[in-house]
């Protein structure tokens, strides 16, 4: 097969392809009810300060759990500790978010949701462990795209919202999130296998406790400051969390309240901006990220950045309101799907194979730890003007590009 992706896609075998293959099912529960979450807070009364202080308790909370994520990965196993920690990262908080009526229910779901960090730690030992590593970029790009494939689901939460308003629809979406997680879950712990580093690991801690694990977090940190290589993927991963979070958390806002667009249009621009990535994974990515990384990074960031300057001048819906809001989604998606897939690839492609598990742990406790604030900040600034997060983001992304440079000044691309 001449595409890479596709011919990654059909080689895949044992975890990789079960964590590959189960991947859609995320995006035909969590995706479907993302384009509605900030705008279903409002219509339950939650003000954009409010939003913006859950959404940095979420990230604190994946501090907390991010650090928590190694041990309990090597005692439990990446299997075993993904197919737990799912369950109470995005099932219960679906539950919760069904239901919900005020500020607390939110407030408890993301401490709830918080803890996701830890599966993230586990499922990407599960996902990489037992790869090549020269098929790790083209995995993370199968990965990210599968996530898109939502997409062709969009119209389904728009006639639901058109059928039955806004709040119930979005119930009905959180009940489906539930049942399909669940399903995903199930599904990956039955046709996974624990790797073989994970039960190299297993058996090394059995007589350790979680504690005691905490405390062999010291040599990783050394290990980690002495690679330049590990520094750089955190602080890209740092900065393009912190440009995520702020675009998934205000998007939806600035386009319902100040550009206009109605709530049962919501979900088909994010549609569009999944069908282009997906589009942009199968043709022109592969071949960019070929040869080395530098590149792609700046053409990442400052797509990205070109997408959210054009959303800040979008006027109000229109014919012009409409292309102008098309136009920034296409530099977007491109942006988007570049910088996911390069951040996951750096981490991978840097992090220590025999410590995987706590350097993951650390690293993602950082890069959550400096992204934290950014969601209260995002909404005093809303609360300002909705262009405002979107401000911060392009001051984020030139951030970016700028460490990109500095990084591979005077040196080899990878």
């Amino acid at each position: 097969m001449n595409n890479p992706l596709i011919s990654t896609l059909v080689r895949l075998r044992g975890n990789p392809r079960a964590c590959v293959y189960t991947e859609p099912l995320w995006g035909l529960s969590m995706n479907l009810c993302l384009p509605y979450a900030s705008v279903y807070m409002i219509a339950l009364g939650l003000r954009d300060v409010e939003i913006g202080f859950i959404a940095s308790v979420y990230m604190f909370t994946q501090v907390i759990f991010a650090f928590l994520g190694g041990p309990i990965t090597d005692k439990l196993g990446r299997r075993s500790t993904t197919v737990i920690f799912d369950f109470i990262a995005w099932s219960l908080p679906c539950l919760i978010w069904m239901g919900a009526r005020n500020f607390w229910f939110f407030l408890i779901a993301a401490l709830f949701n918080g803890t996701m960090k830890v599966t993230t730690n586990s499922w990407d030992c599960l996902l990489v462990e037992d790869a090549e590593k020269s098929e790790i970029t083209r995995i993370y790009s199968l990965v990210v795209s599968c996530g898109h494939l939502s997409a062709l689901f969009a119209p389904i939460s728009s006639i639901l919202v058109s059928r039955f308003t806004l709040v119930p629809a979005v119930r009905i979406l959180y009940i489906n999130a539930f049942v399909v997680m669940t399903t995903k879950l199930i599904l990956l712990y039955i046709f996974s296998r624990e790797t073989r580093t994970g039960m190299v690991r297993m058996q090394e801690t059995r007589e350790e406790s979680i504690f005691s694990l905490l405390r062999g977090y010291k040599g990783i940190i050394r290990l980690m400051v002495r690679s330049k290589g590990t520094l750089f993927a955190i602080i890209i991963s740092a900065l393009v969390s912190i440009a995520g979070m702020i675009n998934t958390t205000f998007w939806q806002i600035i386009v319902n309240q100040k550009i206009g667009v109605p709530d049962t249009l919501l979900p088909f621009f994010p549609m569009l901006r999944s069908i282009l990535a997906m589009v942009f994974f199968f043709t022109i990515i592969p071949h960019l990220t070929r040869v080395h990384l530098r590149n792609p990074l700046l053409l990442g960031f400052a797509s990205y950045l070109i997408g959210q300057t054009i959303l800040i001048f979008t006027p109000p819906v229109g014919g012009l309101g409409y292309v102008s809001l098309c136009i920034s989604l296409i530099f977007d998606g491109f942006g988007v799907a570049m910088l996911a897939m390069l951040a996951e690839s750096l981490v991978a492609l840097h992090v220590d194979a025999a410590e995987r598990a706590r350097v993951l742990a650390l690293l993602q406790m950082t890069v959550m730890f400096v992204s934290a604030p950014f969601g209260w900040i995002g909404g005093l600034l809303s609360g300002l003007s909705r262009n405002l997060p979107f401000v911060m983001n392009i001051l984020i992304l030139s951030a970016g590009i700028l460490v990109t440079l500095l990084y591979y000044r005077g040196r080899k691309a990878e």
